[in-house]
């Protein structure tokens, strides 16, 4: 898998929560992260009022700071599409 940028799995996490809300597992699976990792971003995604927790129905919600943000990577992304690796890094000089 290549890599992705913190703020790219924010964006897929902020994603998946949008709409009726979403388990930990449909977050960790959409957002392609191990339990570990989801927890990590949960919690900071939570201390930044991007996300909230809803108890009864044990899911998470993208709150409307989140949907902001989302709608703002979104356009970034349109804009300015990520660069593809490419697969031969040397620089040629004259044909060599």
């Amino acid at each position: 898998m290549k890599y992705r940028s913190r703020t790219e799995i924010v964006g897929l996490i902020l994603d998946a929560a949008n709409g009726g809300g979403a388990t930990k597992t449909k977050i960790m699976y959409k957002a392609f992260l191990s339990f570990a990792q989801l927890r990590e971003y949960l919690t900071m995604l939570q201390d930044n009022e991007l996300i909230e927790y809803e108890g009864g129905r044990h899911t998470y919600r993208t709150t409307e700071k989140g949907m902001k943000l989302l709608e703002i990577y979104e356009k970034m992304s349109e804009l300015v599409p990520p660069l593809a690796p490419t697969t031969d890094n040397r620089i040629r000089i004259g044909g060599y």
